[in-house]
């Protein structure tokens, strides 16, 4: 006779950023090894977590959306995330959740499903695999490397929401990437609010990997997943001077020659408005400096238009900068009064319909470099990392490409691809951030 023991169901919606997509990660491991099951929809589930993002305010509209949604379809919801910190905004809009913790609380999570969702007595912890579960396709994996932030950007609620820096031991780092690679994974992508400040925190403290001691350092971990012989991309680099210590490392292609760095503007007046750091004139020279180094080298980053007090010569400042940078992957946003921003208090606020034309013309300059760029990849072979394959051929990216954010490179003949594989490929036709190539066989 065969006993069928019942494990409990938890629906999970993720809502923001990849970092927020990494506790989702952490939060299903923990489950699955205590023998939960995770349902595919609301009807399926026992109870719904609801991963909140609370950026924006229209992210933090987006949350409570989602949270309504899934009291509606459920009943029974434990809310965490970002929007977490702010647990009377979710209570009052929604009093019948089961429970709100904050970013990263995953021993509160826990201890809230336990509460109202027991645990089995039979936990599945060989179920869980040893890189643990995760929600992005098999062949590429977000590594977060610290929690928090200590820049004080005015527009910026996140160091409120997340705390200050908080930075992973670099052994540990490096033992989950090499886990990863181990896994099948083919392509790192390295996150956090402030990668350039990684270890500042712990005094940059050292510990040994691979029998090698390092420091918790920025340069020391991209020399440690520099070994591992995957692609591995940088995001949310600040520019400063240390990051040309990795430079090197583009050239000779143990990191992939991809900086997402978040500029947010140019214009000096604007910056300080902003409390960001960096010497934009500085910053100009040393990007000129990168690409001398590393001619494949490509920059993304977001930048923010219609931000209080920027001016028309402001705007054409940005404009400028933006050109001489040769920015190839950029993402604008019409400057928004997050709730609890310092910069909603400043002065001379830019009219909506202000910043929707800025908005224009800005996308407009980053169409031209992108698709620039694009017409110059005519006629070259690239490696490009396949995401999906069907009927109709296969859709991948090329090392300037992370996965949702960035171009797509578009192959027909998929004969023999898969997901995951890494192939040779020549150009023979691009369009802004998207590139047509054929596979070399």
């Amino acid at each position: 006779m065969t006993t069928t023991l019942a494990q409990p169901k938890v629906g999970i919606v993720s809502l923001g950023c990849p970092k927020a997509l990494v506790d989702s990660e952490r939060i299903i491991t923990r489950l699955r090894a205590e023998g939960y099951q995770i349902a595919a929809d609301y009807k399926g589930a026992d109870l719904v977590l609801v991963n909140t993002c609370g950026f924006l305010d229209s992210a933090r509209a987006e949350s409570l959306d989602a949270i309504g949604e899934a009291i509606n379809e459920n009943g029974k919801v434990i809310v965490t995330g970002c929007l977490g910190a702010e647990a009377n905004v979710i209570t009052e809009r929604h009093p019948g959740v089961l429970a709100v913790t904050g970013p990263h609380q995953y021993e509160q999570v826990m201890t809230a499903v336990h509460t109202h969702l027991p645990a089995p007595d039979h936990p599945f912890v060989s179920l869980v695999p040893e890189s643990g579960v995760r929600l992005t396709p098999r062949h590429y994996a977000y590594l977060k490397i610290s929690e928090g932030c200590n820049n004080r950007c005015s527009f910026c609620i996140i160091p409120g929401l997340r705390g200050d820096l908080v930075s992973r031991r670099i052994d540990a780092v490096l033992r989950e990437a090499e886990q990863l690679v181990k896994a099948g994974v083919k392509e790192l992508l390295v996150i956090s609010q402030d990668t350039s400040a990684y270890g500042l925190d712990v005094k940059y403290a050292p510990y040994k990997w691979r029998d090698k001691e390092r420091q918790t350092r920025f340069k020391d971990l991209c020399e440690g997943l520099g070994e591992l012989g995957v692609w591995t991309r940088l995001h949310y680099v600040y520019p400063y001077p240390h990051v040309d210590d990795v430079i090197p490392m583009m050239a000779d292609g143990r990191i992939l020659p991809y900086l997402d760095i978040p500029f947010q503007h140019s214009s000096p007046s604007v910056l300080k408005a902003m409390k960001r750091p960096a010497n934009i004139d500085k910053t100009a020279e040393r990007i000129a400096k990168w690409r001398s180094e590393v001619p494949d080298l490509v920059l993304r980053s977001s930048f923010i238009v219609g931000f209080p007090g920027e001016t028309e010569a402001d705007f054409e400042h940005l404009l400028g900068w933006l050109k001489e940078a040769k920015i190839e992957r950029a993402g604008c946003f019409k400057y928004e009064n997050v709730t609890g921003a310092p910069s909603a208090a400043l002065p001379n606020h830019v009219p909506e319909e202000v910043k929707e034309e800025r908005w224009h013309r800005f996308m407009a300059v980053q169409t031209e470099i992108a698709d620039a760029r694009a017409q110059s990849m005519i006629g070259r072979t690239i490696d490009v990392i396949i995401d999906e394959v069907d009927e109709d051929g296969a859709v991948g990216r090329s090392k300037a490409d992370a996965p949702e954010i960035d171009g797509s490179v578009f192959i027909e003949d998929a004969a023999g691809l898969q997901a995951g594989d890494i192939v040779k490929a020549k150009v023979h036709a691009g369009e802004q951030v998207d590139l047509w190539a054929d596979v070399v066989r």
